[in-house]
């Protein structure tokens, strides 16, 4: 490795109809904070060519651990509605302080979508 740790970013779209797209980054700096990676990842969205329109406009807000490697993971599809407050990244911290480490996978998601979701946890098929 050449100083970063390897990160997939799962881009929710929709919870509701479990619409999202996984983006892989290499070289991920674990001592930057946590809202500098959440501009970096936003900025790169918007630029990618191969991810469709409504994924680059999304408004995306929040990030939060799905899975940790050497750990279990969840059998939610999209996001586990558990652990908010040990999962969910927090501005403040930085990357390694918040709990990510090489091949940890992230969701990004619009806050309010997730809350609205977590009262109704109904998937539309």
């Amino acid at each position: 490795m050449s100083g970063g740790v390897t990160v997939t970013v799962r881009l929710v779209r929709s919870f509701q109809h479990r619409n999202f797209r996984p983006v892989v980054y290499r070289d991920v700096r674990v001592d930057q904070t946590v809202q500098d990676f959440l501009e970096f990842v936003r900025g790169d969205v918007a630029q990618r060519d191969t991810l469709p329109p409504p994924f680059k406009r999304h408004s995306y807000d929040t990030m939060k651990i799905i899975h940790q490697p050497h750990g279990s993971k969840s059998n939610d599809l999209v996001v586990s509605l558990e652990d908010d407050e040990k999962l969910i990244l927090r501005s403040g911290q930085t990357l390694r302080e918040a709990g990510v480490a090489h091949e940890t996978e992230l969701a990004f998601f619009c806050y309010t979508d997730y809350q609205q979701y977590k009262r109704n946890p109904v998937s539309a098929w």
